[in-house]
C-alpha cells in the first residue's frame, strides 16, 4: 500500500523534526526541505533510529526560487505541505528586520506557488502567539483581535496568514489551518533528538540547559518587574511532542474532508501559564541541579504575558497536551546531556 506523501519545510529543524517522527509513526511517507541553516542533517540518522524509518532529505533554499520550484515538481504527488521553514527568533529579529522579512516572506511566497502549480491540496502552516501582540484580555482564543506584533519576527507571522488566507480565499489552494502555538520546550523521550540552536539560544530552554550543563555562566532572565505572579515573564509553554502530535491531528482533519472552513485557525498551548521562575524551578527539581540565574533589564521585543485558550482545537480536532512542565524540563535537560556527550563536550 502506498503512504501518503507528506512535505516539510524546515523539516530538520526543531519542531520539524518532531513532526516528522510523529507523521512516520503514523503512517505517513515524510519529505524534508531544509536549507540547514539552523539545523544538522544527523536529524535524518536520529529520526530513522526513532522510526525505522529514514525520510528523504531535500536540501534546498525556499527563497530561491527555482530550488524551490524543483523540489516540488519531484515531490508534486504529496497531499500536504507543512510549513516550518522560517528565521524564528523575536530578539534577533528586531536587530535583522530585514533579513527576517525577506526569509520568511519570499519562502512562504514560492511554498504557496509551488503548491497552486502541483495542485497541492493542504497546507499546514507553523504560525505563532506572537501574532497576538499583547492582548487586552487572557486567554486568548483564536477571536482574540491581533494587536501590532511586538517584533518583526511577529510581523512576518501575520502576514504569512494574510498570505494564505488570501491564496485559499482567491481559490489558489483548497485548504489551510494555522497552528497558532505558544512556546514550545522539552525533545523526544528518546533523546535522540531535540532542540540544539547554532551559537546563543534565543529560547528559554536551551539556555537553561546549556547553563546547567556549563556551556554559559549564568541565565539571563529578562525583566523581573512584570505585573506577574512573581515578576518574571509568563507563557503557555507546551511539549514538543504535543505539539508535534497536534500537527498529525490537523493533517489528518483534512485529509478525512472535515475541515468546514476552507481556512481555519487553531491555537495549541496547555493553556495554563508559567513564569520563567516557575520553569527554573521545575528545571531544577526533574535535573537535581541548581541553576545560576540573574534577572536583567527586559528584552526589546518581549510580551508580558499570555497563554491560551486551546478550546477549539480539543473540540475540532481531538487533541489535548498530555505532557506537563515537569516532562518538558526533564527531556530537554535529557536531551542536552546526550547532545553534548555525543559531541563529545
Amino acid at each position: 500500500m502506498t503512504k501518503t506523501k507528506i512535505i516539510t519545510t524546515g523539516g530538520a529543524g526543531y519542531i520539524g523534526s518532531h513532526t516528522a517522527v510523529a507523521l512516520q509513526e503514523a503512517g505517513f511517507e515524510v519529505v524534508l526541505i531544509d536549507n540547514l541553516s539552523n539545523s544538522n542533517e544527523e536529524v535524518v540518522h536520529q529520526i530513522a533510529k526513532i522510526t525505522g524509518t529514514t525520510p528523504r532529505l531535500e536540501k534546498v533554499d525556499l527563497c530561491k526560487e527555482q530550488e524551490a520550484f524543483a523540489c516540488f515538481q519531484r515531490h508534486q504527488d504529496a497531499m500536504g505541505v507543512i510549513h516550518f521553514a522560517a528565521l524564528k527568533a523575536v530578539g534577533e529579529s528586531v536587530a535583522q528586520p530585514t533579513r527576517y522579512y525577506h526569509n520568511n516572506l519570499v519562502s512562504m511566497l514560492h511554498v504557496l506557488e509551488a503548491m497552486q502549480k502541483h495542485n497541492i491540496p493542504n497546507l499546514i502552516f507553523s504560525s505563532s502567539a506572537t501574532v497576538y501582540g499583547q492582548p487586552d484580555q487572557l486567554p486568548v482564543t483564536e477571536n482574540t483581535p491581533l494587536q501590532e506584533a511586538a517584533s518583526p519576527y511577529g510581523q512576518t507571522k501575520q502576514m504569512n496568514e494574510v498570505m494564505i488566507r488570501d491564496a485559499v480565499h482567491a481559490g489558489e489552494i483548497p485548504q489551510a489551518i494555522s497552528l497558532r502555538y505558544f512556546n514550545p520546550v522539552g525533545a523526544h523521550d528518546s533523546a535522540l533528538i531535540g532542540e540544539l540552536p547554532i551559537g546563543i539560544p534565543n529560547n528559554l530552554m536551551p539556555f537553561i540547559t546549556q547553563t546547567a550543563i556549563g556551556i554559559r555562566k549564568e541565565l539571563a532572565v529578562f525583566g523581573g518587574d512584570y505585573d506577574t505572579p512573581d515578576g518574571t515573564a509568563l507563557r503557555d509553554y507546551i511539549h514538543v511532542m504535543d505539539l508535534a502530535e497536534a500537527h498529525v491531528q490537523a493533517l489528518q482533519f483534512q485529509l478525512e474532508g472535515k475541515q468546514n472552513e476552507k481556512y481555519d485557525i487553531y491555537n495549541l498551548g496547555t493553556g495554563v501559564g508559567s513564569t520563567v521562575l516557575e520553569v527554573i524551578h521545575s528545571f531544577e527539581k526533574t535535573s537535581g541541579r541548581k541553576l545560576p540565574y540573574r534577572i536583567v533589564d527586559r528584552r526589546p521585543g518581549d510580551v508580558a504575558m499570555i497563554y491560551a485558550n486551546v478550546d477549539k482545537a480539543a473540540k475540532s480536532l481531538g487533541w489535548r497536551t498530555q505532557r506537563d512542565l515537569d516532562e518538558m524540563t526533564r527531556t530537554a535537560w535529557k536531551w542536552e546531556q546526550y547532545a553534548r556527550e555525543k559531541m563529545g563536550s
